[in-house]
């Protein structure tokens, strides 16, 4: 039996190598010193995602087989905290893809993603049956204030109001500084995964008018225990932008938040049900179909076999 799509999604980051193909399969050649280049081969029938950090070059080969074992390529900043280009296979799932686009299409089902998205960021929220995504906001926003009032008090830095103000950038307080630089970080994380799935950065539930609202709405699921308590400790901070970067990317490797992402995404992006074995069964084939069996849609029948005449009395 196929393993399920949220077990078995895995990363692999890479910097400072070059990735070429080979007599045996894909590898990562490490420049140790002018007469010695290591190898370390790697596992592209396993691996569903390598990202390619700075110093990385890659050979069209390489991306061949890559392509050809269904693994995406993503390139990435220093740590996986940026998110330039995703080079997807065409063997791709389109299953969540699909599931994305039915839930965001539908204005009620849209709704039901954003409560649902509130009430994975505040565990403890009351949330009216009858809310709509202005009170939502509404709330949200309330919920915020409350969080960076206790921040500061906790930091001792009297009050504080979030400014983003990119023409003023200089002229911000380090906190602000230190969040926006913070902010950047997790979008480049979460932008790799929404890619890695197959996903479309740009159809958010909340967030609209972007091609990456869709990240905005998956990173504010995590700023509460990532960007936030590292921007008010870093106010005293000389460089709190430097300072960020180098720290979110270590903490990143204690918060394993990839895996997270990936099954609060597709937990969210599953209409509510009552499981069953041949639910999981039958879950578990539609994110392992293989798309290149290319099929018809029909808006009343749903999926019809392809390569089929469908012309009254034609064969």
């Amino acid at each position: 039996m196929l393993p399920r799509v949220a077990d078995s999604l895995s990363f692999l980051y890479l910097d400072m190598v070059r990735v070429v193909q080979d007599d045996t399969g894909v590898c990562a050649q490490i420049q140790v010193d002018e007469q010695r280049t290591d190898l370390v081969y790697i596992p592209t029938a396993a691996l569903s995602c390598l990202l390619l950090g700075p110093g990385v070059s890659i050979t069209t080969p390489a991306l061949t087989t890559l392509a050809r074992h269904g693994t995406s390529v993503v390139c990435v900043g220093a740590g996986a905290v940026r998110t330039y280009a995703g080079i997807l296979p065409d063997s791709l799932t389109t299953h969540w893809l699909e599931q994305q686009v039915a839930t965001w299409a539908d204005p009620a089902r849209r709704l039901d993603v954003a409560v649902r998205m509130y009430r994975m960021r505040f565990k403890d929220a009351d949330v009216p049956k009858t809310v709509t995504l202005d009170q939502l906001r509404g709330m949200e926003g309330q919920r915020m204030k409350a969080f960076y009032k206790i921040l500061a008090q906790q930091h001792g830095i009297g009050r504080f109001r979030r400014n983003y103000r990119p023409d003023q950038w200089d002229t911000q307080d380090p906190v602000n500084l230190a969040l926006s630089a913070a902010n950047t970080c997790l979008y480049g994380i979460v932008h790799a995964t929404l890619l890695a799935l197959g996903l479309s950065p740009a159809l958010g539930y909340v967030h609209t008018g972007t091609q990456h609202a869709f990240v905005y709405d998956i990173a504010d699921l995590y700023k509460a225990e990532t960007t936030l308590p590292l921007a008010f400790a870093l106010h005293n901070s000389d460089n709190p932008e430097q300072e960020t970067r180098r720290r979110f990317r270590e903490d990143l490797r204690l918060l394993r938040l990839l895996p997270r992402i990936v099954q609060d995404v597709q937990s969210l992006l599953t209409p509510p049900h009552t499981t069953t074995p041949d639910d999981d069964a039958d879950e578990e084939h539609s994110e392992r179909r293989d798309v290149r069996m290319v099929h018809l849609w029909d808006p009343k029948t749903g999926v019809l076999p392809a390569g089929v005449n469908y012309a009254k009395g034609g064969n």
